[in-house]
């Protein structure tokens, strides 16, 4: 059945409303909380890292910990001599999850490009759930510890939540056009935040019946969630017959507001029911290749700048609670819920800047003058008096110029670079430059572990936020 032509012919200058839809609402919504559960396992394991140092550090060297009688029960999980070696590892563990995180995003963009994204992302969120089970949960039950098995078993993890960024932000990118695109992906890329948030929720929760129960409950949602992806998430508007957005309609801003969406009014007569990764091969040219999307204008450039921001962001994601705690002697449980605040601020930060950056209708001149803001709220940050509110206050504006422009050259701008005019409308280029962008960014992010604990040993927690401020 031909759409009607309200539908079809949509001016420009109507932007977001006039295209949004209830299909436009759910998948928002799908794709935020599957990204979210992803997040939330990823904050699951950094919330339980003093429990599993003490399960596998014998009790009569654990001053955290009462000692056990007989012998034989404690040690049956003696993995290493000292709870700092057992620190130790569980970072690097962090890098190993990041490196490989990194390199699955690259060759994830190109599949996700290729075959259905919703059967990619479901995939992803499903084996991902079972990893992080045999990982926390049955490894516990069945007292059964061994470093190597831990460390392919993160591999593996890395691997397989690759696949969730590139395919959310080529969904979202399939149904919300550049009219708006800033605010609507500002807003929608706090999922972030609201996965860490909810990981400490969950892990809070029921990490006094023991740290195993926490990623049990974090793999069993995130299991269900990846369930209701595979049955309810649409990854184009063309499945329910709506126009699909094109490089017609990313330029409709400078050119004619009337021209239509559709060059045939029956075009989606035969088309309703496939998918964008689905559609006849005479109507979408093939899916971009690797190198062809690197060459694409502002690639490059942005990752680059993405793995500097990155790598400060991830840097407060897993070190900010044990400053907090090193620094100041503040409670681990006091310092987890203060560091909240810093997701506080990116979730604000980017919904704020992407709407000016719609406004202005340019990104990069928001994004300079937000980090030049950054380098003095980190320097602020950096001498911040032992007080929780006002370390808190600092905290959340350092979130709100680190955090924002993170989050729209990971999503939004991602999706620009994806559907500029030298792919001509082709969606298949959206989630190769989005694992480009995030790829390159999580190298980064898995380096600057190494360095701040390097920097933070030799020289102090000052010169980690010269560093960031460097970055």
């Amino acid at each position: 059945m031909a759409l009607p032509g309200s539908l079809r012919r949509q001016p420009a200058n109507r932007g977001l409303v006039s295209h949004c839809t209830h299909h436009h609402i759910v998948v928002f919504l799908l794709t935020f909380f599957s990204y979210s559960l992803l997040h939330a396992s990823r904050k699951t394991f950094s919330n339980v890292k003093v429990s599993i140092s003490s399960q596998w550090t014998p009790s009569c060297l654990n001053g955290t910990a009462p000692e056990l009688r007989p012998y034989e029960l404690w040690n049956s999980s003696h993995l290493f001599p000292k709870a700092e070696e057992a620190t130790l590892f569980l970072g690097t563990l962090d890098t190993i999850f990041l490196f490989s995180y990194a390199m699955g995003l690259f060759v994830s963009g190109i599949v996700g490009d290729r075959l259905n994204l919703r059967w990619v992302l479901s995939f992803g969120m499903c084996s991902s759930a079972l990893v992080v089970f045999f990982f926390g949960t049955l490894t516990e039950w069945l007292h059964f510890y061994n470093k190597w098995f831990y460390c392919c078993l993160w591999v593996v993890n890395g691997l397989l939540q690759s696949t969730g960024w590139p395919c959310v932000v080529a969904v979202m990118g399939n149904w919300f056009g550049k009219a708006g695109r800033g605010f609507v992906f500002g807003l929608w890329s706090a999922c972030a935040s609201v996965g860490n948030i909810l990981g400490a929720f969950l892990a809070s929760c029921v990490l006094k019946y023991g740290y195993e129960y926490a990623f049990l409950v974090t793999a069993s949602v995130q299991f269900a969630g990846g369930v209701i992806v595979f049955f309810g998430l649409l990854t184009s508007p063309k499945e329910v017959g709506l126009p699909e957005l094109g490089a017609d309609e990313d330029s409709s801003v400078e050119e004619d507001a009337n021209r239509p969406l559709m060059d045939d009014d029956d075009a989606d007569d035969d088309d309703r029911n496939y998918s964008v990764q689905e559609t006849d091969a005479d109507y979408q040219p093939k899916a971009i290749g690797f190198f062809q999307a690197c060459c694409l204008p502002g690639v490059v450039l942005y990752s680059l700048a993405y793995a500097c921001l990155k790598l400060v962001n991830y840097s407060f994601f897993f070190w900010l609670p044990f400053y907090l705690s090193n620094n100041f002697g503040w409670k681990e449980a006091e310092a987890d819920q203060l560091s909240i605040w810093y997701d506080v601020g990116g979730i604000i930060g980017g919904t704020v800047q992407g709407l000016i950056s719609d406004v202005l209708q340019k990104r990069a001149p928001v994004l300079a003058i937000s980090l030049l803001f950054a380098v003095g709220s980190l320097f602020g940050y950096s001498r911040s008096p032992n007080s929780k509110p006002v370390n808190a206050v600092i905290m959340a504006i350092t979130g709100f110029f680190i955090g924002g422009p993170s989050n729209m050259i990971s999503s939004a701008i991602s999706a620009d670079l994806g559907r500029q005019d030298l792919v001509k409308g082709s969606s298949e280029a959206l989630a190769t430059v989005t694992g480009i962008v995030d790829g390159t960014g999580s190298i980064g992010a898995a380096v600057g572990q190494y360095l701040v604990s390097l920097i933070q040993d030799n020289l102090g927690w000052m010169w980690v936020f010269y560093f960031f401020i460097l970055m």
